[in-house]
């Protein structure tokens, strides 16, 4: 049952699950993405109704009718989360609850209804626990989860769905970037951008990222791994990459990450390296950076790291940034030692290899 919400979810377990032997194979080098587990959970709401018909059962392709509402306005959101492997044999979850919550927020962004917190939180236990041998024994592996909602009113008028489907599906991954590389290269967008004031830069949902695939195209083809994002109205500032938050780290110790604006998302790892970095007794400020200081302070040395973080990528060094007037090489083009301490820090309290002093990490035995 989950809590406060009256609402049981049915458990339907996969009539022809993925043999043993064969899901093993999978799971010896899985890529992130690709592979995916044997269940799915559902959860639908129906306006005058709210949340019903709650289940997990066998994952299976989804049959839309053409005129589904998410197909022509893109009313949908999702979420990014792992489950881990712990160090004693146990499973995981790290702040769920904040995933909840920022789930909440971009429902309400999109003009969506709420799930409670409680539903998404079973949803996602409920999920992991009976797909626990997805879970990748590999160092580094997890099980990532993708809650997401979608508009699923037949209609064609342009107004808030009356009918959503919420589901989770699960994917067996590795490590996100693949090939060994000390570092990443990031392509500064002279000509696109991600989210203005006022739009849905805060918000998690699909349109976010499709408005980035062009300039990550772009940053492709000359040769960088990722794109960056400058604010769209003076194009000046640097905001987050395609898809993870960013920090730049001084020769004095200190760290800056670009503020919260409403045009950056609030990342959970973001949030957490900030916690982190402050009991370190680091200083760091949220505040706007230019492209043009992030240049001059790699140059002049002031600049020692820069790293990408989320979910997906955990923390990330960025090694070099190109524009179309050049590039430049932060530090020594590797990870430094604040980056590679942040990493650690925050992957031991994931994987129950160290004190968890704020209730981070969510027990699933």
């Amino acid at each position: 049952m989950t809590a406060n919400t009256g609402l049981s979810f049915e458990i339907e377990t996969n009539a022809s699950p993925v043999d043993a032997n064969e899901r093993a194979a999978r799971l010896v080098d899985p890529g992130f993405g690709r592979v995916f587990s044997d269940h799915m959970a559902t959860v639908r709401y129906t306006e005058g109704q709210g949340w019903h018909s709650a289940r997990i059962h066998a994952r299976a392709p989804l049959q839309m009718d053409p005129a589904s509402s998410v197909l022509h306005y893109a009313q949908e959101i999702f979420e990014g989360m792992k489950a881990y492997r712990l160090a004693d044999g146990g499973t995981a979850l790290f702040r769920p609850e904040a995933n909840a919550r920022r789930f909440q927020e971009s429902a309400r962004r999109m003009a969506m209804p709420e799930l409670p917190e409680e539903i998404f939180l079973e949803s996602v236990r409920k999920l992991v626990e009976i797909d626990r041998d997805w879970i990748p024994e590999s160092d580094g592996g997890s099980l990532y989860l993708r809650p997401f909602m979608i508009a699923s009113e037949v209609f064609l008028g342009v107004k808030p769905s009356s009918e959503y489907l919420y589901m989770v599906i699960a994917s067996s991954v590795g490590a996100y970037f693949k090939g060994g590389a000390p570092s990443v290269s990031l392509w500064v967008s002279q000509d696109y951008t991600r989210a203005a004031p006022g739009g849905t830069g805060a918000a998690k949902c699909g349109g976010n990222y499709a408005s980035s695939l062009l300039a990550q195209s772009e940053a492709i083809r000359q040769g960088c791994d990722q794109v960056v994002f400058l604010d769209a109205v003076e194009r000046r500032w640097i905001e987050e990459l395609g898809g993870m938050n960013i920090f730049f780290v001084f020769d004095d110790g200190s760290m800056v990450t670009p503020p919260l604006t409403g045009t950056i998302l609030p990342g959970i790892t973001r949030d957490s390296i900030l916690k982190l970095a402050r009991e370190q007794g680091i200083t760091v400020r949220e505040e706007p950076y230019s492209l043009d200081q992030w240049r001059a302070d790699a140059a002049s040395g002031r600049l020692t790291e820069s790293f990408a973080c989320g979910t997906a990528a955990v923390v990330t060094p960025i090694g070099k940034v190109a524009t179309p007037e050049g590039s430049f090489t932060i530090g020594g083009g590797g990870a430094g030692q604040l980056t590679t301490l942040m990493r650690s820090r925050l992957v031991e309290i994931q994987r129950g290899q160290a004190p968890d002093p704020h209730g981070w990490v969510t027990r699933l035995d």
